[in-house]
This record gives structure tokens, sequence and C-alpha cells, in this order.
């Protein structure tokens, strides 16, 4: 009996410690981001924001869930600038696929209005609304691989810029009353986004000329949606890019891992000499 009381108990402390571990396991990534946190901000004496979305490891059905720019991320960016002083420098740091238009609009426009030094920090890479915010800052920061993308509004999993060219195409009497209200929404998106990234880069001291044109250049659907802007190409649009990233930032990034399982890249994870020889 007293040994089946001990599987009992132990089996009890098994499921807790299982129930526990992950609790505790978030819990301590969390007070490592902060401490990297506050380290950049001491540095720089600075406001540090991070929007950072990585693949959940959790899914439904067989199907992953990514994160994107949600209204919930703008309401909790606005509040974290609300809370800055305004003679306080802000570093952004993200890494983000894009998402919703609206959210990344707001985040962007809160940015270019705060007085004191923006910096937008790009890690890996911020596509869509995350260039959208990128464009807020007086200066981005990138890892000299590290990209940002076009911001053409997308009607659904269609891109608006597409969506006008069957105008083109085809006479008005052979297209359907639905396509020609997408076309007429495409308009419309078109010319909405071209004029936010226009009054985000004036406020931030462009000219209305180099701002009319990095606008076009970037929201009128010149390539795909996901097409990669490199620092090099950024740099010759007349943007602010500086390549001399951050080794916290490195190190945060590292305290978002990807969904756990068997590895797709391995390596020895220590800097060699250039000295180094097998």
């Amino acid at each position: 009996m007293e040994s089946v009381g001990f599987i009992y108990q132990l089996f009890w402390l098994l499921f807790i410690f299982m129930f526990l571990f992950p609790l505790i396991q978030a819990q301590t990534l969390q007070w490592a981001r902060e401490r990297i946190i506050k380290s950049i901000e001491a540095k720089n004496n600075s406001r540090v924001i991070t929007l950072i979305h990585r693949q959940e490891s959790r899914s439904l059905f067989g199907f992953f869930f990514m994160r994107m720019i949600t209204i919930e991320d703008s309401e909790a960016v606005l509040r974290a600038i609300r809370l800055t002083p305004s003679n306080m420098p802000i570093d952004f740091i993200i890494h983000t696929p894009g998402g919703l238009a609206l959210a990344a609009t707001q985040i962007a426009n809160a940015l270019a209005e705060h007085k004191a030094k923006v910096r937008v920090i790009v890690p890996h890479y911020a596509m869509s609304g995350g260039t959208l915010i990128a464009l807020a800052a007086d200066e981005i920061v990138m890892d000299h691989f590290a990209v940002l993308g076009p911001v053409d509004p997308q009607l659904g999993q269609e891109p608006a810029a597409s969506i006008v060219k069957i105008e083109q195409l085809k006479e008005p009497k052979d297209i359907d009353d639905q396509t020609l209200v997408k076309i007429d929404m495409s308009k419309k998106a078109l010319k909405q986004m071209h004029d936010t990234v226009k009054h985000i880069l004036m406020k931030k001291g462009f000219s209305e000329e180099k701002a009319d044109f990095i606008a076009t250049e970037l929201s009128q659907g010149k390539w795909t949606h996901d097409y990669p802007l490199t620092v090099n190409y950024l740099k010759e649009l007349g943007l602010n890019i500086s390549t001399d990233m951050p080794e916290e930032v490195y190190a945060l990034m590292d305290l978002y891992p990807q969904p756990s399982g068997i590895p797709s890249v391995q390596y020895i994870p220590q800097p060699y000499s250039k000295e180094f020889k097998r």
C-alpha cells in the first residue's frame, strides 16, 4: 500500500510540475527580455518599444497561426508613446510580416509626431505595415541583410494595383458590377496609402517632391507585395538608413524562439576568429 501511495504522490507531483513548467519558462523569458530592454534604454537614455511577431507554435487542425499587426498592438504602442516624455528618444524594435493597415497607420502617425528622435530598428524584416511604421522614423537601423517591403494596399488576397489594371484590359461593358466596385475601392486604397506615406515623410522633413516620389515608388504596386527592399535600395531612395545594429537587439531576438521541434538550422553558437583553421 505504501508503494501505491508513493506512486500516487509522484504522479501528482509530476502533473503539477508539467502544469507549472511552461508558466515558469514563459515568465523567465519575459524577465530576460525586460533585462535587455532596460539595458538598451540605459545605454541610449531612450524608451524601447518592441513589436515582434513570430509564428505561433500552437495550431488548430494542423494550421499554424502567423501573428500580424493588430488593433491591440496599436493600442498598446500608443499607450507606450503617451507614457514617454516628448524629449525622450524612442527606440522601436520591429520584426513583422505586416498586418492591419489601420493599426500600422496609427502607430506610424504617433511615432512621426513624437518630438524627440525616433529610431526604428529592424533586425530581420519589417514588411508591409512594418515598413509604413519604419518610414515614420528619423533613422532606420537595419541589419545589413534585413529588408523592408512595399506598402501597396491589398484587397483581401488581391493587390489593389492589379485590380485597377483590369480597366486597361477590358472594355467597361465587359466588366461585371462586382469587379467595378473592387476597381473603385482599389483606386481609393491606392490614393489613400500614397497620401498617408507622403504625409508621414513630410512630417519627417522630406520635401513634398521627394515625399511624393518615395510614396509613389513604395505604394503603387511597382513590385509584388512580398518583394524585399534592401538596405542599398532604401539608401538610394534617400531614406536615413544605418547598419549599426546594437548587439543587444540580436540577443533580444534570441529570446523569441520559433516553434520547438527538430531544428531546421543548426550551427556551433559561438563566433570564430578570422585565424580559425580546421
